[in-house]
């Protein structure tokens, strides 16, 4: 055995064992001497000293949802790409909030005085930005899904847990509006219940789309841009040579990197059901159909089946994935309009064009049927006339008092608590890892939930874990 395979068979050892339901709790640390530093709560009245990684594109957005809050005050960015046009947008609106490109060198110096922070970054960088704010007690929100494999999500768990006073909030911002609350009253009112099966569907086009499925190798290496560290935006990942189709938005294609439509969509699509039917983690994920597949980026379109077992009064429920354009999922009779204007004639040739879906999901329980979009809309009932007849049955539904970023903000403060922290976010985010790796296999993963192993097939549960950290960056998976 080579070097090499020594050093990723010990670290494949030592992470499924920290995989198992009995592993020993995280305590992580690069940072500081002890497990954790003191957590520290805005007082009343004052903004919370935020700190934002990632400050472009969807990173730039949260930041500024974060500032109409009025809750925040920024004391520190950080970005690889200072120079980019999508980072200098936000350097001209906030001109005197220092900047940096490695957040580790953010928190360094900064990081007494920084109560909370955002990571605003790819799938694949918010697990040590993650890891060093909660080692440091420092509260943090991160953009969904909270992680890129299975191994990554459980010790932000286990971390979180370990110190409670952190806050935590993963980004899918309809959990905090109209869908999160109407979900739980008619749970709780029993509307919904029974539900056997869901359809969760996501068809618009994606960036991957087009490209050649036949690939034999990742794209060859390009001029780095001179503002980009491109070493710092690797982080935990092994070594690729800079390509455009990597940065912007482009990493979502690559299995590297990415998560998919699945990882891309599936929190705002089946977050409430997920919580409020105690779904937990599956036993069963298969990939259905795959078009397209191939050993770098992801499908075409894709249909994933994900079966999970009765949970105390509840039946056992199958949850139906469908992406891509050509891969609609069955519209069952009543469901009324789709994204098709029904008053379009045709085409010449007579052939009727399929209903094209906005995202969203149909759940079937023994009862009803209701159908719903993705973040904060709010399901309906059908078909219409059942609606009508349920009308005078269904509860009141309470209205949010704070969006998800206000949400964050005053749970740093000790106000609120937060409605998406790591024990809810986590295990949903580990459903998509779940996904991905049937996707990425072209196969069919037994799971055992209690002791969080897949059990028919050695490489999938190997990639639970994944390669090992490059070096420097081991610290952040150790024990």
């Amino acid at each position: 055995m080579n070097t090499k395979d020594s050093s990723r068979r010990s670290f494949l050892k030592r992470a499924m064992m920290l995989s198992a339901a009995a592993a020993v709790s995280p305590g992580i640390i690069r940072a500081t001497t002890n497990p954790f530093s003191e957590v520290k709560l805005a007082k009343a009245g004052e903004r919370v000293n935020l700190a934002c990684c990632g400050i472009g594109n969807r990173g730039g957005e949260i930041l500024r949802e974060f500032h109409q809050t009025g809750l925040a005050n920024f004391v520190a960015f950080c970005d690889v790409d200072m120079g980019a046009p999508h980072t200098l947008e936000t350097l001209k609106q906030f001109p005197d909030v220092p900047r940096f490109k490695d957040f580790r060198e953010m928190f360094d110096k900064m990081g007494n005085q920084i109560e909370a922070v955002t990571a605003g970054v790819p799938d694949f960088s918010h697990f040590p930005i993650v890891m060093e704010a909660i080692s440091r007690g420092i509260h943090i929100y991160t953009e969904k899904p909270m992680g890129r494999t299975f191994n990554e999500i459980e010790l932000m768990m286990k971390a979180a847990k370990k110190n409670p006073k952190v806050v935590t909030q993963m980004g899918n911002q309809g959990h905090s509006e109209a869908n999160y609350f109407q979900f739980k009253a008619w749970v709780d009112a029993g509307i919904i219940k029974d539900v056997t099966a869901i359809t969760a569907h996501m068809n618009a086009p994606r960036r991957w789309h087009g490209w050649d499925p036949n690939i034999k190798s990742l794209p060859p290496g390009e001029p780095i841009p001179s503002t980009l560290d491109w070493d710092t935006w690797l982080m935990t990942r092994p070594f690729h040579n800079y390509n455009h189709d990597y940065v912007n938005g482009q990493w979502r294609c690559w299995y590297d990197f990415g998560m998919g439509a699945l990882g891309d969509w599936g929190a705002h699509i089946l977050d409430t059901a997920h919580q409020f039917l105690d779904l937990g983690l599956p036993e069963e994920v298969n990939a259905v159909k795959l078009t397209g597949h191939n050993d770098f980026f992801f499908p075409m379109s894709s249909t994933l089946s994900f079966k999970f077992p009765k949970r105390k009064k509840m039946p056992a429920l199958e949850v139906t994935w469908y992406d891509g354009i050509d891969n609609l999922p069955p519209i069952p009779k009543g469901y009324g309009v789709s994204g098709l204007d029904p008053n379009i004639p045709p085409p010449s040739n007579g052939a009727i064009e399929p209903a094209k879906l906005n995202p969203g999901k149909i759940i079937y329980s023994k009862e009803l049927t209701f159908k719903g979009g993705t973040h904060g809309s709010t399901l309906s009932i059908i078909p219409e006339e059942k609606a009508k007849e349920m009308a005078s049955k269904l509860p009141e539904v309470p209205v949010s008092p704070s969006n998800h970023y206000k949400n964050f903000l005053l749970a740093c403060k000790g106000e609120e608590e937060t409605r998406s922290p790591f024990h809810i976010a986590g295990p949903l985010s580990q459903v998509f890892c779940l996904g991905v790796l049937a996707q990425r296999l072209n196969t069919k993963l037994l799971f055992d939930r209690d002791k969080k192993i897949i059990t028919n097939n050695k490489r999938a549960n190997e990639l639970l874990v994944g390669e090992p950290p490059r070096k420097g960056w081991e610290a952040y998976y150790k024990v």
